[in-house]
């Protein structure tokens, strides 16, 4: 069976496809960053899969427990906590091994926190950069700010609720 990635709901727990939950429900385990948050998704949908963590304090170790069971015909679900794992998300050192151990990966699409920001912009899409989580402190988010000013095309960026007030100030202030 190929690990199966899944992109999960960025907001609201019904944006998520029907291939991704009769994915959910027939693997026999889904990886998550956090099982608290996958679990409520998972009970929203009347899925029972057990849910094991995988994020990045245990993602080397889990990879390496998860291999064999892969290899050995298990059907496994990767989820993140919003979106779709390995973009900002862990899921990369699993996707990487399982390729790499010759074991298919096949990914489920679905929201996508990156082009739901760019469409309700109103800004033209062909071209933008994703720049994924905003660097912390004033130094280095003005740097970027300056480098951005050159560029011709939007771009889109990953910022925590609780640092946003801050980091709009600096941008706001870095505009000037």
């Amino acid at each position: 069976m190929p690990l199966a990635v899944c992109a999960t709901p960025i907001g609201n727990l019904e944006d998520v496809t029907l291939r991704v939950l009769r994915e959910l429900d027939e693997a026999d385990l889904v990886l998550c960053e956090d099982t608290r948050h996958t679990r409520a998704l998972l009970e929203r949908h009347g899925i029972g899969t057990q849910a094991q963590s995988y994020h990045r304090h245990n993602e080397a170790a889990r990879t390496a427990a998860v291999l064999p069971r892969l290899e050995a015909g298990e059907r496994i679900a990767l989820v993140s906590d919003a979106g779709l794992p390995g973009i900002n998300d862990p899921g990369a050192h699993l996707i990487a091994a399982s390729l790499a151990a010759g074991i298919p990966v096949t990914v489920l699409p679905g929201p996508s926190a990156v082009e739901t920001a760019l469409v309700a912009s109103g800004l033209a899409g062909e071209r933008f950069q994703f720049l994924g989580y905003l660097p912390r402190g004033e130094k280095a988010q003005r740097t970027l700010w300056q480098e951005l000013e050159s560029w011709a095309h939007p771009a889109v960026a990953f910022e925590s609720p609780r640092r946003l007030p801050a980091t709009l100030r600096t941008l706001a202030e870095g505009a000037r």
